[in-house]
């Protein structure tokens, strides 16, 4: 009795330590022989990893299919997709005739299986896909575990040339706990295999394209021992139409309207106003489209440069349209001009800037005063006269009013004669001063110009280079 009890536990050791090493027997042809044959020799044994040996890995394949990409959260750096997961593993020693039992396949729950658990490292948030509770089990004794997931994922944004941006987010699947003894993971296709099917099923056509999808099998080495992972890299590349619609045209178009108004004449139009409703316009736009644009703390988009600069030179131009209305409207209160300022601004300045010098006009200025030493020789000729003939009056005659009116008027000509000498004068230094300003205003549109090109010259220079070493690096 006692070689009995002996012989039946060791019986149930071997079957243990050598795992599922007897074909199924049914009764019949049918789905309850079958479960029967399940029940009594693989079910009953669902908390055993199902393999020969405790030395002996598990083989897991895996097959992902991309479906949708639900979105990208550039502030959070987080992706989410929706992905079709296939796992394959084979339970050593299980199989049955498919004559005898009547099927190759049967689906069974999930709950009677050992069941690896295969996760994706980067997730985020609990998987709120739907549930499938059942798996197909083969006379081979392969398992197929076939089910959809949701994967929140974090993944490193680079938005630094949004949105032109190519993003480059990996999938990590490993086990959770199981070493790389106990489980052992491989990819069931290769990548081109897995990118042709995910653009056939592909079902979200928003803003996110797929490029292409990478796989690569390692193995991830801690303290406590190593993990048997896959990794599979996601490649997307933004549709950058609606931004260029809603972000890019309009503000290039506000950016063209400043610059043109710099044709406006300042003497005769009000240019400041003009350029202050531009800028009012435009902080309107970008404050409508703040929502558009993405946010992170580490990178700032070539986008938001571009919009900085724009805003700054529409403020340059406003304070150089003061700086010139100031020149052409209060030039008659300012002193002459300086020498060298003159020679400096209106006779190589304005050759740079192809705004000739006017030519000055040869005016002849008539003095209407008779001067002191004329009127005083002509007394003393009188008085000479007079006592030559001997008709030297001994009083003389007091004054007639028409000569005191005379002297009168004369003082009166002599004040308005200085005040028009004076105000020809400052009509002249005025003149020059607005020469110089419209030759200044014309230097400064020219610099406009040029530093506006050389920005957005810079700036679509880096947004394709940036374009181009990203997808060689993909």
């Amino acid at each position: 009795m006692k070689e009995v009890k002996v012989a039946g536990l060791f019986v149930i050791s071997f079957s243990l330590l050598h795992g599922f090493l007897v074909a199924l027997n049914c009764t019949s042809p049918t789905p309850e022989a079958l479960f029967d044959a399940l029940e009594k020799e693989l079910f009953s044994r669902k908390l055993l990893r199902p393999v020969k040996s405790f030395s002996d890995p598990l083989s897991v394949s895996i097959n992902l299919t991309l479906v949708g990409i639900l979105g990208v959260n550039e502030k959070d750096q987080y992706l989410t997709i929706f992905l079709w997961q296939v796992l394959q593993w084979y339970i050593d020693g299980l199989s049955w005739d498919e004559k005898e039992c009547g099927t190759n396949r049967v689906s069974v729950p999930r709950e009677d299986l050992w069941i690896p658990d295969i996760l994706c490292t980067e997730f985020m948030e609990e998987d709120k896909s739907p549930k499938t509770p059942y798996v197909y089990l083969y006379n081979t004794g392969r398992v197929y575990e076939d089910k959809p997931i949701r994967v929140v994922a974090t993944c490193k944004l680079v938005i630094f040339t949004f949105p032109f941006d190519i993003q480059n987010c990996s999938l990590t699947f490993e086990p959770y706990l199981h070493f790389v003894g106990d489980i052992r993971m491989f990819p069931g296709s290769t990548a081109a295999e897995t990118l042709t099917e995910s653009k056939q099923v592909l079902q979200t056509k928003g803003e996110w394209e797929l490029v292409d999808i990478v796989s690569a099998q390692t193995t991830l080495d801690i303290t406590g021992g190593s993990y048997s992972e896959i990794k599979y890299y996601i490649i997307l590349r933004r549709r950058p139409l609606l931004y260029v619609i809603n972000l890019l045209i309009p503000s290039c178009f506000l950016i063209t309207l400043d610059l043109f108004s710099f044709l406006l004449p300042p003497q005769s139009v009000d240019r400041a106003s003009f350029k202050m409703t531009l800028i009012l316009g435009y902080t309107v736009f970008l404050l409508i489209m703040n929502d558009l644009l993405p946010v992170t703390g580490d990178t700032t988009p070539l986008m938001n440069v571009l919009f900085s600069v724009s805003l700054a030179l529409m403020v340059a131009s406003t304070l150089e349209t003061v700086f010139i209305t100031n020149i052409q409207f209060s030039s008659n209160r300012y002193s002459a001009v300086p020498r060298w300022l003159s020679v400096f601004v209106l006779r190589y300045l304005a050759v740079v800037v192809c705004l000739p010098p006017k030519k000055r006009t040869n005016r002849v200025t008539v003095s209407l005063h008779q001067p002191a030493s004329a009127m005083n020789a002509s007394i003393i000729s009188l008085r000479n006269l007079q006592s030559v003939s001997g008709d030297t009056p001994h009083e003389e005659p007091p004054p007639e009013p028409a000569l005191e009116e005379l002297k009168k008027l004369s003082r009166d000509l002599m004040a308005i004669r200085l005040q028009i000498d004076k105000h020809c004068q400052g009509s002249n230094s005025s003149q020059e001063w607005q020469m110089i300003g419209l030759v200044i205003d014309r230097l400064l549109f020219g610099l406009y110009i040029l530093f506006i090109s050389t920005c957005f010259i810079t700036i679509i220079s880096l947004w394709m280079w940036s374009y181009f070493v990203i997808t060689e690096n993909k």
